[in-house]
């Protein structure tokens, strides 16, 4: 396949707004693909060189990216970067002066799918004295051989901003579309995504008709966390899960995925990122475990040896950082508390029981004094869950996840094999965890910042498109203002992204990729926003506040709009 034909395709997407639209498109393109361009071509969809949790990143920026454009049309490169500025696109950029470009060099032959995915693999492996050189001559040569169509994916696909709007749900759609017209095997799918987290080996495997229904855990391929449901007391959480249930302290804490094979440890966080540098102390005694080869998650916190207590979430979350790691280790030495283990010395524990994957999960950590089994009861007695959430939470803690003992491990998933209960804030029965979709500049007393506020937004894990639900103007110090107008202000973007559902327009868009903390008084209806929009009316906090940045949580991991939707009812009824 030819990246010129991708690049048609890709425009094709792009001009369309119905998700079932564009995965009809992503699978028309699919079928035009063999079985080894599977592979890298839903990787590049997905706008990433490797999957996510690689960490790999092309690695050009826009100043290196504007010489390879200036070398291939025969323009300064002040040129090109006067028409970026007023496009706001180096792709369109690229593509119009392409367009523009007298004759195609005589030594270029047209760019095969293959060749661009291998270049672009080089260049993001390539560093140390005269990369940035190699990786401008690399890119020119894929420009060289571009139509100006493809001309603007590819720049675009090297800064990471190919801004398709293909979710993985679509992509999920498109897959099962390949071979069957319908959706017909997406559960089969999303189970095989939810357990690898790479959707290209997914696909790979797919298009090659390898049986996914047996497709298994492994390690280093980190597992997509379950996730909990919410109900409000504790007489409606023993009546869901009928019986007897484990019921555990949540922790405010670092979720982590360890994962240990051949004495080899990774660790992920809850975006499934790398970072296992940042926590010797867990890597250390992940290494010394028994088991040949294990996968088990658990929430890290920071404690205080003398004076034997845990410290907050914002103190523990000090520990991620890239630098001072060693320091930093000695004043917060972490303890992780074991919740889960989905695989033991070469089996696949996900389907198994949670009453026995605990006790698999005890034998492995006994002894040993960092990975601690989270602290449980056994209990089909409403007014103990109430007994040991109240003491929960006077031990500073969230509050308590109740588990189904029955149930297998739901990876990627929002079901009730797990409930949480959560302490109070107001009329409203938890915070949510809400994407920052736009910003405001700053008025009045905030005029010295760029900085005002924030438009947030839930995710609609139907749809798969983001719905805004509060403007927030308060909760900020004047530190995490300079920050905030740092962070955004590298993502902004001129056009509302796509997938973002909004009536309300801020100074500047940003792309979805941080999640706050929110608290507000209550959730209301209102015409304001679009969260769970029926007719004119959706859902919206009521005085909100940012409570904290939430690095550990992606887009993926936002409040969803059924739960906003379950939290009002929940309000509704406390206030009945």
């Amino acid at each position: 396949m030819l990246f010129s034909e991708a690049a048609e395709y890709f425009a094709k997407i792009e001009a369309e707004a119905s998700r079932l639209a564009m995965s009809a498109i992503v699978a028309e393109l699919l079928g035009k693909c063999n079985q080894e361009e599977a592979k890298p071509l839903i990787y590049i969809i997905e706008g990433n060189i490797a999957p996510a949790y690689e960490g790999l990143d092309v690695g050009i920026g826009e100043k290196l990216a504007i010489r390879a454009i200036s070398q291939v049309s025969g323009r300064v490169d002040a040129q090109v970067a006067a028409d970026y500025k007023r496009s706001g696109d180096l792709g369109s950029t690229a593509e119009f002066f392409l367009s523009k470009r007298q004759q195609t060099s005589l030594s270029s032959s047209p760019n095969e799918l293959l060749r661009v995915y291998a270049t672009f693999l080089k260049i993001s492996r390539m560093s140390g004295s005269g990369s940035q050189d190699s990786k401008i001559s690399l890119l020119s040569e894929l420009l060289n051989g571009a139509t100006p169509l493809e001309a603007k994916y590819l720049v675009r696909f090297c800064l990471g901003k190919l801004r398709l709007g293909v979710g993985d749900p679509s992509i999920i759609d498109a897959l099962s579309m390949t071979k069957h017209g319908d959706k017909k095997d997406k559960l089969i799918l999303e189970r095989a995504f939810n357990l690898c987290s790479d959707l290209g080996t997914v696909a790979e495997h797919y298009i090659a008709g390898k049986d996914l229904s047996h497709f298994s855990t492994q390690p280093f391929k980190p597992i997509r966390p379950a996730l909990a449901e919410r109900l409000p007391d504790a007489a409606q959480i023993v009546e869901k899960l009928g019986g007897k249930c484990a019921v555990e302290a949540k922790y405010d804490g670092l979720r982590m995925q360890i994962h240990l094979e051949g004495g080899k440890v990774e660790i992920y966080s809850r975006k499934l990122e790398k970072m296992t540098h940042m926590f010797p102390e867990i890597t250390e005694a992940a290494a010394a475990l028994k088991a040949k080869s294990a996968i088990f998650e658990g929430e890290a916190l920071a404690y205080n040896v003398k004076e034997k207590k845990y410290y907050s979430f914002q103190e523990t979350i000090q520990r991620k950082r890239k630098y001072g790691i060693e320091k930093m280790s000695a004043d917060f030495p972490l303890r992780l508390f074991v919740f889960d283990i989905m695989f033991l010395d070469g089996k696949d524990l996900t389907l198994l029981p949670y009453s026995s994957r605990r006790k698999t999960l005890e034998k492995m950590t006994v002894n040993n004094p960092v990975l601690l089994p989270s602290v449980q009861i056994i209990t089909d007695s409403p007014n103990k869950l109430e007994e040991f959430f109240q003491q929960s939470i006077a031990a500073g803690l969230e509050g308590i996840i109740a588990k189904d003992l029955t149930q297998p491990y739901v990876a990627g998933a929002r079901k009730f094999a797990w409930i949480k209960l959560k302490k109070s804030y107001g009329a409203m029965a938890d915070t949510i965890d809400a994407v920052i979709i736009g910003y405001y500049l700053g008025k009045g007393a905030r005029q010295e910042f760029e900085f005002g506020g924030l438009l947030t937004a839930v995710l609609n894990d139907e749809t798969n498109e983001l719905e805004s639900i509060a403007k927030i103007g308060s909760g900020f110090s004047e530190d995490e203002m300079r920050t905030f107008e740092s962070m955004l202000d590298k993502i902004k973007m001129k056009k509302k992204p796509k997938g973002v559902v909004s009536k309300l327009t801020p100074d500047f868009w940003v792309k979805p990729k941080y999640v706050i903390t929110v608290a507000a008084d209550e959730i209301t209806l209102s015409p304001m926003h679009t969260c769970g929009l029926v007719g004119e009316t959706g859902y919206a906090l009521r005085f909100p506040r940012m409570m904290s940045l939430r690095d550990d949580k992606g887009p993926n991991e936002a409040t969803t709009t059924k739960e906003i939707i379950s939290l009002f009812e929940i309000q509704r009824k406390r206030s009945a």
